[in-house]
């Protein structure tokens, strides 16, 4: 008795879904990413306009002065979906825990000294309130912004300042053998040390930025630029000794830092190419909010370094970033 095993190769009668394939020209392949952002986002049959916004429909493109043809133009290079963002930050959180776990086992944190265990509660924890912040605005472009291509990586971007913040927060138990009291003493620096006044001042006025692109290049080319960097590239020489521990717990701040601006920078650059009335706004909006960040940050970096220099180079840096996309500063 033989037994035969045949194969039948069956043809899908679409390749994508309809709206995919009308995008992309002709019934082709898609892939995820394309399948879950191109044209995802509702654009009719609303039933009446929000009652806290009613000159204004749910998705409206009249919400931000910048004005686009399409506002699927702007895709994440990342190509950044639920699926695959959750991955990469599950595998980057893992990277953490290792870290976490070196420290701990070795009690590095429980051998730095009295003053850099002071500046550090003064100095650096307080930021996870700017974290907390940047949460708030990335949440805000997510539900007044146009596109999914902006939109859903815009919520990712939210999630990941969450969880920054809740490093930080770690970090702060770590010092203070988990009571909070040392989460405690970074909320009042936040609210009364005038080195953080200027950084709390400047990420509240953002809070009440109705334009959501504008709101966009204050957080990524303003506070992500300079204030993120400022801290966490340029001032590892006021933790001393500990520096190299610090770095190793805030391994995930440079990571995300280097990827997410691939993302932001690829936003920025396709709305400000769109137009020349494009790129006068976002370049007028750039100057305004790195020249206010670089301001702001002068007290922080003097109090942690001994000089302003820190704000300035991280400005400067967002400066040259900000030109190489296209910008006119």
């Amino acid at each position: 008795m033989s037994v035969q095993i045949k194969t039948i190769d069956l043809e899908p009668k679409r390749q994508t879904f309809g709206h995919v394939a009308r995008r992309l020209g002709g019934d082709k392949p898609a892939t995820r990413y394309q399948e879950g952002t191109l044209d995802v986002q509702a654009t009719a049959n609303f039933h009446y306009k929000p009652l806290w916004e009613p000159e204004y429909w749910h998705y409206d493109t009249r919400k931000t002065a910048v004005v686009m043809e399409d506002w699927y133009k702007p895709l994440d290079p990342r190509q950044y979906y639920y699926a695959t963002y959750n991955i990469a930050r599950a595998n980057m959180n893992q990277a953490v825990e290792r870290n976490f776990a070196f420290v701990e086992e070795r009690g590095l944190l429980e051998t730095i000294g009295e003053a850099t265990r002071a500046k550090l509660l003064t100095g650096f924890l307080p930021i996870r309130h700017l974290h907390w912040g940047s949460n708030m605005n990335m949440a805000e472009i997510t539900q007044r912004g146009y596109g999914t291509a902006v939109t859903a990586p815009c919520i990712f971007s939210a999630g990941d300042h969450l969880g920054m913040a809740q490093i930080v927060s770690r970090i702060g138990l770590e010092l203070d053998g988990q009571t909070g009291a040392a989460l405690d003493a970074a909320k009042t620096a936040w609210m009364e040390d005038p080195a953080w006044q200027g950084v709390r001042r400047l990420i509240e006025d953002t809070f009440v930025e109705r334009d959501w692109f504008q709101l966009y290049v204050a957080q990524t080319l303003g506070v992500n630029a300079v204030l993120l960097d400022m801290v966490y590239r340029h001032c590892d020489a006021a933790w001393g000794p500990s520096a190299l521990t610090v770095a190793m717990l805030t391994e995930f701040m440079a990571d995300w830092r280097a990827e997410d601006g691939k993302w932001s920078d690829a936003v920025v650059k396709t709305v400000a190419a769109e137009s020349a009335e494009n790129k006068a706004l976002v370049s007028t909006w750039a100057k305004h909010w790195i020249d206010r960040a670089e301001e702001a940050g002068k007290p922080l970096s003097t109090a942690l370094t001994g000089s302003p220099a820190a704000a300035t180079t991280a400005a400067d840096a967002a400066r040259t970033r900000a030109r190489a996309l296209g910008l006119d500063l």
